[in-house]
């Protein structure tokens, strides 16, 4: 809707502000299309398969570029799996 996209718009204003990021946000927003649900065994992927998941993180180099990106705060307020 018009005030969701103006939410998320002001949140990502107030990250790029609040956060000290050296490189703009740039994920675009966009006007949301059909929604797909993902199969049931997709879903909490990570609390029913945590070993393969922590596998999965490590292995396609995210963790370790959400680190670069965010130094210590990379993962603060987030609960760890």
């Amino acid at each position: 809707s018009p005030d969701q996209k103006r939410i998320a718009e002001a949140a990502k204003k107030m990250l790029m502000e609040k956060a000290g990021l050296k490189q703009p946000v740039v994920t675009p927003i966009r006007d949301a299309t059909a929604f797909y649900p993902a199969e049931t065994y997709h879903q909490d992927f990570y609390k029913k398969n945590p070993l393969r998941y922590k596998a999965y993180r490590y292995g396609c180099g995210r963790d370790a570029r959400v680190l670069k990106l965010w130094g210590a705060d990379a993962h603060k307020g987030i609960k760890k799996h």
